[in-house]
């Protein structure tokens, strides 16, 4: 009888540390999720703001457009020229997650030593624009940018670019206007599927606040594209971006770097290669 109440009274001791511990994982499981919920943008969003005199100093030949949104806010673009008066197009390049304009500046390069000119927007709370990020403001930003290259270019001299978090912004303008190509450097499928990469205890596809789904925007593109991934990249994950070539059109390509990482494919031979070519 002793035994047996000893056994008995360890059982419901061992079931109270079980039950305690299953709260304090609980508890732990609800507060990170709140915070990945309400902090999501801090953590995939790095901008910074400059004040509107802030002036730039770029080495290639520039000129800034800035176009009042309303009595507040402020849309900011930077547009890159080549040496050559000669144009052969443009390039509507969406930037990554990080600072503003001026940490992609150095980019511009790769386009407009081909001759073609470089139109970097920058997104709201990046640069000198201002205003509220949302992805729907980023999507109607995109569309003023293309209208306004579209009186200036034809639609077949029009490429749209994205890189990183850029790329979602460019996959949908480009399946909604024609354009030549679509190109994106380091894609997401879309952000609920890199979150899940992150954090797959969590409903990604209910907590995120920016859908950005490239994969179904690309369904809906009808000029080729082109994909840029490596595959030691640290922030978007090779096999993140690898799912995207079940929506890719037979004709459209997908160039994997080896060891290449998030920020430096830029440094590869092959990708100046394909991309020179894609150019000509």
């Amino acid at each position: 009888m002793i035994g047996n109440r000893q056994q008995a009274t360890g059982n419901r001791q061992k079931t109270k540390r079980i039950f305690r511990w299953a709260k304090i994982i609980f508890f732990f499981y609800v507060v990170t999720g709140i915070a990945l919920y309400f902090l999501q943008q801090r953590i995939l969003l790095h901008p910074v703001a400059y004040r509107q005199d802030y002036a730039y100093n770029f080495t290639t030949p520039f000129k800034e457009v800035n176009i009042p949104v309303n009595r507040h806010e402020n849309f900011n673009i930077v547009q890159f020229f080549p040496k050559d008066s000669v144009r052969k197009g443009v390039v509507l390049y969406f930037h990554g997650n990080k600072i503003n304009i001026s940490h992609y500046a150095m980019f511009a390069d790769n386009f407009t030593k081909s001759g073609y000119e470089v139109w970097m927007p920058d997104y709201p709370g990046f640069g000198k624009t201002t205003g509220e990020l949302t992805e729907k403001k980023c999507y109607e930003e995109a569309l003023l940018v293309y209208k306004l290259a579209i009186t200036k270019f034809k639609k077949d001299s029009i490429i749209i670019y994205g890189r990183s978090f850029g790329t979602g912004i460019a996959a949908q303008l480009a399946s909604v206007k024609d354009c030549r190509r679509l190109i994106l450097e380091t894609p997401y499928y879309s952000i609920p599927a890199l979150l899940d990469y992150y954090a797959p205890i969590y409903p990604t596809s209910y907590m995120s606040k920016f859908k950005l789904p490239v994969n179904e925007y690309l369904k809906e593109v009808t000029v080729p594209v082109t994909i840029f991934h490596g595959t030691d990249d640290e922030i978007i994950p090779y096999s993140v971006s690898e799912k995207l070539k079940d929506v890719l059109k037979p004709a459209d390509e997908y160039i994997t770097l080896e060891k290449g990482k998030h920020n430096n494919l830029n440094d590869f031979k092959l990708f100046h290669q394909k991309l020179d070519s894609l150019l000509r």
